[in-house]
């Protein structure tokens, strides 16, 4: 039986010293400022062998598990470069930077709320 291991592709270093309880500190996705809640997302899913995270505002987060399944987002967007460059990410993105920081909406999954559960 072989080793497979996962290998993670490096963080900006920005990113990768962004600290939710830093007043200064951005969303790795949208790079608005982080207020209300803040959540922790794995570039690789922990269920994948995942330790790395990136603070993320919460409908932010919402959006990435909306679109991608744990087996996409290890091995097809596990750096936040490789999901903004997805389109529906950086349409998000584009929509979302217009609003303020605390700013929450119910995030739709595709397939009309189909997705998993």
């Amino acid at each position: 039986m072989s080793d497979h291991r996962i290998t993670q592709l490096p963080l900006t270093p920005q990113r990768a010293r962004a600290n939710p309880a830093d007043a200064l500190a951005t969303c790795a996705l949208c790079t608005r400022p982080l207020a209300g809640k803040v959540e922790k997302h794995h570039l690789v899913p922990r269920l994948k062998g995942g330790t790395d995270t990136v603070p993320l505002h919460a409908i932010c987060h919402k959006k990435i598990h909306s679109l991608f399944t744990e087996s996409e987002l290890a091995n097809n967007f596990n750096t936040v470069e490789l999901l903004t460059d997805h389109p529906d990410i950086a349409a998000f993105v584009k929509w979302v930077r217009k609003r303020p920081a605390d700013f929450h909406k119910r995030t739709r999954k595709v397939g009309g709320g189909k997705g998993r559960r």
